[in-house]
């Protein structure tokens, strides 16, 4: 279970120790750990009631509630149009906008697909890469990994839509590169990328 921690003693009467506890909305919770061959309280509940100390991770650690939170209120912004699009056999990609908030970008996506086919997703990867050269020269791609995303989708059913944000590190595009978004479906050949420049991604719109 994510929401259950189990400690055990690994050997008698050890000394006595602490152990602290940091969930995933940022809440600290300490304890003064010492052994006893009877406990009287074998569960402990981290609950709202419980003295909070507030937690933000830095550099490459976020406080997850705070990501999701705002990745809810990318998902639920209004959008007028698409920036890029995609579409193959049905199934369209499309993405809706990015927004920012404390150097985390949200970019919002929408998946379509109008046939009577499920979708099964196998992988959708962000990575960074250089435009097009002639064939004989090599590329570097840089995948940009994301924090989190809003809800899991593994499959679009048959004539369905799902929206879906992402939250990335901070980043921008350099000159002569480009933000690709692939999507690619499981045992299939739908296969889907849009292209994002680097303009795009600095209009990027701030969550209050």
């Amino acid at each position: 279970m994510e929401n259950i921690l189990q400690v055990k003693a690994a050997r008698d009467s050890f000394p006595e120790t602490n152990l602290s506890v940091i969930t995933a909305d940022g809440r600290l919770s300490s304890f003064v750990v010492n052994y006893s061959s009877q406990p009287q309280n074998l569960n402990i509940s981290i609950t709202e009631s419980t003295p909070k100390n507030s937690i933000t991770f830095s550099e490459a650690n976020y406080n997850k509630a705070e990501v999701t939170r705002y990745a809810k209120a990318a998902l639920n912004s209004d959008v007028s149009s698409s920036l890029s699009r995609d579409k193959n056999a049905g199934i369209s990609l499309s993405v809706l906008g990015f927004f920012t908030h404390n150097d985390v970008i949200y970019c919002r996506l929408e998946i379509e697909n109008r046939t009577n086919i499920g979708y099964d997703i196998n992988q959708l990867r962000f990575f960074i890469r250089d435009q097009q050269k002639a064939k004989r020269t090599a590329t570097q791609e840089i995948e940009v990994t994301p924090i989190l995303s809003e809800k899991e989708i593994s499959a679009i059913k048959a004539n369905s839509m799902q929206s879906v944000v992402f939250a990335l590190p901070k980043f921008t595009i350099p000159d002569k590169k480009y933000l690709a978004i692939q999507l690619m479906e499981k045992n299939g050949g739908r296969q889907l990328e849009v292209h994002i420049r680097n303009k795009k991604l600095v209009r990027a719109r701030l969550l209050p």
